[in-house]
């Protein structure tokens, strides 16, 4: 079988994110993509077959993750990132044949939080075994705590978002019925859509571009008090972004690394696992500060449609 699938280079510009985890970015990508095309081109293979290789090769990991010795870690290393790639090539097979589904992504997630489990109880208890140190029965359940922890941060502050976007919408509704409709755009949405004028001096112009070409678009900036604390936060995001890294340096995905690759190529997995949860909870926690902030930002937004001043308060962006 051959399908008409196109080249590589746009594979690359129809699978790949706009932002990514700088571990998916430098080191799966590179694999991922040229495989995905193959793979689309020349098979059958769906995403859920992908999906079900992925958890199959996460738990051949973790079997090899129990057996305790360096040499079995570094086997365990080696599977578990090759588990990676294919977990991370369902979704682009998906957008590039257009076979993604609900349940898809359902199965995914299961997976993956099931093959964090596995291999973490399986990688602490091989090493308990071979050390006999109880810490790393405690590991094994800060590693999925910490998991578990990331997404449930990562869904909470979503719903509060979400939640601060529709309170706006509703107010920008009511507003209408005194003055010309006008349209609602988020800062945020026009950095992520052009992250090559995500740089400090283009808020204003991004802004502009926008009401220059839809005159009657109010941008609401929910991020405002996060840059003025921390104006060299933009270039470093600017400058990661032009090479599709998201500012999340440390998320689920280079913990999960750290944990599982890194720790046990270099034989100290306790130290590895130690520093990679303390990272992780460092971005977890600057997260939510940034939300903190945001809902300030989304205070005063709300104030401004009170005083009836809403285009002056929330169209600008610095």
């Amino acid at each position: 079988m051959r399908r008409d699938i196109p080249d590589l280079a746009e594979v690359r510009r129809v699978t790949q994110k706009k932002r990514d985890a700088w571990w998916t970015v430098l080191l799966v990508d590179p694999v991922a993509t040229p495989l995905v095309r193959l793979t689309a081109k020349y098979t059958r293979i769906t995403p859920n077959q992908l999906t079900w290789g992925a958890f199959l090769l996460g738990l051949v990991s973790a079997a090899l993750f129990a057996l305790g010795d360096w040499r079995w870690l570094i086997a365990g290393a080696v599977v578990y990132h090759l588990s990676f790639i294919l977990d991370c090539m369902d979704g682009k097979v998906a957008r590039l044949t257009g076979q993604g589904s609900v349940f898809g992504a359902w199965l995914d997630f299961v997976f993956d939080r099931i093959r964090v489990a596995a291999c973490s109880v399986a990688l602490m208890a091989g090493q308990y075994h071979r050390t006999g140190d109880t810490l790393y029965i405690w590991l094994a359940a800060a590693v999925i705590g910490c998991d578990a922890l990331r997404y449930i941060n990562s869904l909470e502050t979503f719903k509060v978002r979400h939640t601060m976007r529709k309170q706006i919408k509703a107010r920008l509704r009511e507003a209408r019925r005194a003055e010309n409709e006008r349209e609602l755009a988020f800062m945020e949405d026009l950095l992520r859509e052009n992250p090559e004028a995500d740089i400090e001096q283009d808020l204003r112009t991004a802004t502009a571009e926008v009401t220059q070409t839809a005159p009657q678009t109010q941008v609401v900036d929910l991020h405002q008090e996060f840059r003025r604390r921390f104006p060299a936060y933009l270039r470093v995001r600017s400058f990661l972004l032009r090479h599709r890294v998201r500012p999340h340096l440390i998320s689920g995905i280079e913990f999960q690394m750290g944990v599982f690759m890194i720790g046990p190529i270099v034989d100290s997995v306790l130290t590895t696992t130690i520093v990679s949860g303390a990272l992780l909870l460092v971005f977890e926690l600057a997260i939510v500060y940034k939300l903190l902030l945001s809902t300030r930002d989304f205070t005063r937004t709300l104030d401004s449609f009170d005083r009836g001043d809403m285009r002056g308060e929330v169209a600008t962006a610095a």
